[in-house]
């Protein structure tokens, strides 16, 4: 055998042992993280937590019938802007912009500029997205020459008050659809859903955040007692942690593209 082939094997079998150490040190921490999610599914929510009845979270499942609803009612009738604003929709947990189009389409007929957060799905806070959405938010209003009115879903409204909290000069309003923001963050239905799909607690996010703290502008909460995903006491917040709350006669899903929603949205954009 030649110095070369010797060569050659070696060479072949260094990358083999290393492409094996690879995929243990990936199969390590993909079993590290299913132990790790496991743990908390086990996790019990702190004495004094809220969350909607069950009667209310069943109830959710009838939104799939929301095509056939707004199929067969006329359309909302939209007056057109005095003063047309930007808005940046931010969806909800494990949904991406499409859920909030009907939201989109009908604050565009009001006159308004409609962005999207400039990323797919919210699957959770990470340094990254914040980051990201932050730069998103900076860039509209350089864009557009005016500051931005940011219009969040549930976790999307997470989203919007901690980026007010960092670039204040670029938000004129931030304005929350039964978003977790108060209270206690297990008074939901889904906190444990969450902690599968981001891998941390939801008393312990990966970013830096006084989630209760009002952001330095104009804060209005949507709320609503027919929500069966959020405690309503979690949504609603009290006073010093937004500037005004409102209650709406929705579910957690139809805050996105309920009539009702929707008009209020429009309201605040006045």
């Amino acid at each position: 055998m030649t110095i070369s082939s010797q060569s050659g094997m070696t060479a072949s079998m260094t990358a083999t042992e290393s492409t094996a150490g690879q995929a243990r040190r990936l199969a390590g921490a993909f079993a590290d993280g299913l132990a790790r999610r496991a743990r908390m599914i086990a996790d019990k929510p702190p004495v004094g937590s809220h969350r909607p009845s069950f009667r209310l979270f069943v109830g959710e499942l009838s939104h799939v019938a929301e095509p056939i609803r707004r199929w067969l009612r006329p359309e909302t009738p939209v007056a057109r802007a005095e003063h047309p604003r930007v808005v940046i929709l931010l969806p909800g947990f494990a949904t991406n912009p499409r859920r909030m189009r009907f939201m989109a389409r009908d604050l565009e007929r009001a006159g308004h500029t409609v962005k999207q957060w400039g990323q797919g799905y919210n699957l959770g806070p990470s340094p990254e997205n914040f980051d990201q959405l932050a730069r998103r938010v900076c860039e509209v209003r350089q864009r557009y020459g005016q500051q931005v009115y940011l219009v969040g879903w549930s976790l999307g409204g997470i989203f919007a008050r901690e980026v007010a909290k960092r670039h204040p000069e670029c938000v004129a309003k931030v304005v929350t659809l039964g978003s977790p923001f108060s209270h206690s963050p297990y008074s939901n239905n889904v906190w444990r859903t969450y902690q599968m799909v981001t891998g941390h607690s939801v008393a312990a996010p990966p970013v830096e955040a006084e989630v209760a703290r009002k952001p330095p502008v104009e804060t209005v909460a949507l709320w609503s007692p027919r929500d069966g995903v959020i405690a309503p006491r979690s949504a609603c917040g009290t006073i010093g942690e937004r500037d005004r709350a409102r209650a709406l006669r929705c579910s957690h899903m139809g805050f996105c593209d309920s009539p009702q929603s929707i008009s209020a949205v429009l309201r605040e954009l006045a």
